[in-house]
């Protein structure tokens, strides 16, 4: 039977611009009850602490609730859609969000976080440092809260992805019925983005999960390129 466990790493502080995120997994989970890690476990981190480690933080006015909307048009490359204070953005990652990415919220009041300037290359710093210093091939994600088109609340995502697939194809493999599949692209680093974000929670100040079980075979060198769908292939662009 296929088995994965998740769980939050519990005793992480309030990081600050130049922590390394590395470091601070590696010093959580050396030991119980929070490690050891394992070959083939999967960290997810949260958007958060990498972009206030990289110093992505930039002041704002804290009592003008719409000081940093000026922010998310800097950050934006496209506005898709307006509708009252709610911009919808495209990133120069790719990413199709509301207010580019931008967050007040678990920030220090009259500051917003940025997005990572490449989430990717945290990543892999953070499953670089993990390697050298404990010895173990784990798979990193940078997650982050998106809205979905088309479907209410919200779900964590991958931003950032090291060590673990990105997108599985299952296209010319047979299903259950023996049929072969012929379209079907399982977004693996999302589903396990959202996993973690149930042992994380919105504000029990826990911003990174522990994954275990994940097949081995997505185990393999990958980048946010496998999940951003090009303009070319987007029937709603």
């Amino acid at each position: 039977m296929n088995r994965l466990s998740a769980w939050g790493v519990e005793g992480i502080g309030e990081v600050i611009p130049g922590d390394q995120v590395g470091d601070i997994v590696v010093n959580a989970c050396r030991t119980e009850p929070n490690g050891p890690l394992q070959n083939n476990d999967v960290v997810v981190v949260t958007q958060k602490i990498v972009s206030k480690a990289e110093g992505r933080l930039v002041e704002i006015d804290p009592e003008d609730p719409l000081s940093h909307k000026q922010l998310v048009e800097e950050e934006a490359v496209r506005i898709v859609r307006r509708r009252g204070d709610l911009i919808i953005t495209e990133t120069k990652h790719g990413f199709i969000c509301a207010n580019s990415g931008i967050d007040l919220s678990n920030v220090k009041r009259g500051f917003a976080a940025l997005l990572p300037l490449d989430s990717d290359r945290s990543a892999r710093r953070i499953r670089d440092i993990i390697q050298a210093k404990l010895g173990v091939s784990v798979g990193v994600i940078v997650s982050d809260t998106f809205g979905r088109p088309w479907r209410k609340g919200l779900t964590d995502v991958a931003i950032g992805v090291a060590g673990i697939a990105a997108v599985v194809d299952l296209r010319g493999t047979p299903d259950a019925l023996g049929r072969t599949m012929q379209v079907t692209e399982v977004c693996i680093a999302d589903e396990l983005a959202s996993t973690a974000e149930l042992v994380m929670g919105k504000s029990s100040g826990v911003p990174v999960a522990i994954v275990r079980g994940a097949d081995p075979s997505w185990f393999r060198d990958a980048s946010m390129s496998e999940i951003v769908r090009p303009p070319q292939e987007d029937l709603f662009r």
